[in-house]
């Protein structure tokens, strides 16, 4: 019997066992690793190593799984460390880019909640997987009186709001910096808000970039708002 061969079928049985937690049969072993021997010649391989004690069978017409002197052998002497590394540093920087991209929504969710609950505004935030975009507040604006007695105006409000992705392009377009900017009704792009004003900065949050800001009528308090944007935007720069 090869022994490197002998080491290859244990092999195979420890991987395929990891991956499915089902016990392996001879033929699974010759389908799917390829092995270019007889179905016989992979049934003698893994009744020597049955009666070596690296594998055993669990119960009557099962196939076969490791034993710890298997799992020794495949730790010391057959696991292959470089692709394991290759593939753990590549699952880490996804998760991690993942968990930050999390971290960085929940604190955008807080700011706008902060936002929309300090003032009688929608909030609003564009989020790490633009083109997404969240929203607060939007039964502040349908209670003021510019909403609440003009029924279509208001659903074009809403309406815009609820197409994010027009409202992204719109913000966009604007030249929007680390400032606060203030958009007053005719200088918002899209018709359908020019009934508003939208004050708006740029974040940067652990590398990611968007928008934050607010929307709501032209009737707003301008310095209370932008101080107040000001003021989150710090909060969220020093998380």
């Amino acid at each position: 019997m090869s022994e490197e061969r002998k080491k290859k079928v244990l092999q195979a049985i420890i991987n395929h066992f990891i991956e499915t937690a089902e016990p392996v049969g001879s033929n699974t072993i010759l389908v799917s690793y390829q092995f270019h021997v007889s179905p016989a010649t992979i049934r003698n391989d893994m009744m020597t190593l049955e009666e070596e004690g690296y594998i055993y069978q669990p119960h009557t017409s099962a196939g076969r799984i490791p034993t710890d002197k298997g799992y020794r052998l495949f730790v010391d002497e057959m696991a292959d460390y470089k692709k394991a590394r290759q593939e753990a540093i590549q699952a880490l920087k996804t998760i991690r880019e993942k968990y930050r991209a999390e971290k960085v929504r929940e604190r955008l969710y807080d700011a706008v909640s902060l936002i929309a609950r300090s003032t009688n505004c929608v909030s609003f935030a564009t989020t790490p997987d633009n083109p997404h975009t969240f929203f607060l507040g939007m039964s502040n604006v349908l209670r003021q009186p510019e909403f609440s007695q003009n029924s279509v105006q208001a659903s074009e409000v809403i309406e815009v709001l609820e197409r994010g992705d027009n409202f992204i392009n719109t913000l966009s377009t604007f030249s929007v910096d680390d400032s606060v900017r203030t958009f007053i009704g005719e200088e918002n792009i899209l018709p359908q808000i020019q009934s508003c004003s939208i004050i708006v900065t740029k974040y940067e949050d652990d590398g990611f970039v968007g928008h934050l800001g607010i929307l709501g009528p032209k009737r707003m308090n301008y310095p209370y708002n932008i101080v107040l944007l000001e003021e989150i935007k710090k909060l969220l720069n020093n998380k």
